[in-house]
């Protein structure tokens, strides 16, 4: 069953080792994410299920990677010492790799026990005091947003009937074009579809994101949309309670954390 869900960043700039002086000007997110651990920790998860963007990704296919174990570092970030390690929730990918495909969902599995930030940035800041627990990796498509969000539906219904414990959380950073300073330079799509994002999420309600064209989406220079659009269906026709605990940009980049409590 689902028991949890959040929206979190990824920056390796959260990352004590890396992010150093930077970190203290994402003291919002910092703290937000502080609170997600807490409450995941609550939860009492088996299994986190993590939708993140920069993984073995197929254009037309959603996908898992199906390793025994996972393990993750930030070398490529200059931190040569931290490392994120999880074992895998085999037995349920399997599960849901059937029952997609009996379905005729688009989906396809990877298999690499190295995992990206993406992943390694949730499990290293929100799993500090969780034991035993185990991770499925998901990695969404180039499909559109709907499609996204009809995936998700597909994968609550596999996930909800499942006994153990299952939170879900979208990995995703918003624009990357809200300044002049920005890693993409500014653009006013940006602004435009971190609004919308936003308000969506801190509703539970797709729509205000089903209503951006896509155009404006990949002009946004995100690469969260689909991570979110997934984790939003996962939560469709469930009784959430949404907290918007962070909204920042101090980098041109919008970090966006929120925490869904489900009944």
């Amino acid at each position: 069953m689902i028991i949890f869900s959040a929206i979190v960043p990824h920056s390796p700039l959260l990352v004590p080792s890396i992010g150093k002086d930077q970190r203290e000007k994402l003291t919002g997110t910092v703290t937000a994410l502080q609170e997600i651990e807490q409450a995941l920790y609550l939860a009492k998860p088996d299994t986190i299920c993590i939708i993140a963007p920069h993984g073995s990704r197929y254009p037309d296919a959603y996908s898992i990677n199906m390793s025994p174990k996972y393990t993750g570092d930030f070398k490529s970030f200059g931190d040569f010492s931290t490392v994120v390690n999880a074992k895998s929730d085999f037995l349920l990918i399997d599960h849901i790799q059937r029952k997609m495909r009996e379905e005729n969902v688009p989906f396809t599995l990877s298999s690499s026990e190295n995992i990206d930030y993406g992943f390694s940035v949730p499990i290293l800041l929100l799993t500090t005091h969780i034991e035993n627990w185990k991770l499925v990796p998901v990695t969404p498509s180039m499909f559109d947003g709907k499609s996204h969000y009809e995936f998700g539906t597909q994968l609550k219904r596999i996930l909800h009937s499942e006994s153990q414990r299952v939170a879900i959380i979208a990995s995703a950073d918003l624009s990357h074009k809200l300044s002049k300073d920005a890693p993409g330079g500014f653009s006013a799509e940006g602004e435009a579809f971190d609004k919308a994002v936003v308000d969506g999420a801190t509703r539970n309600d797709a729509k205000p994101l089903l209503d951006l064209d896509m155009n404006t989406v990949e002009n946004a220079g995100q690469c969260g949309f689909r991570p979110i659009m997934t984790m939003l269906g996962c939560l469709d026709g469930m009784n959430v309670t949404a907290k918007k605990l962070c909204y920042e940009a101090p980098f041109g980049v919008g970090y966006l954390t929120v925490r869904y409590d489900i009944a």
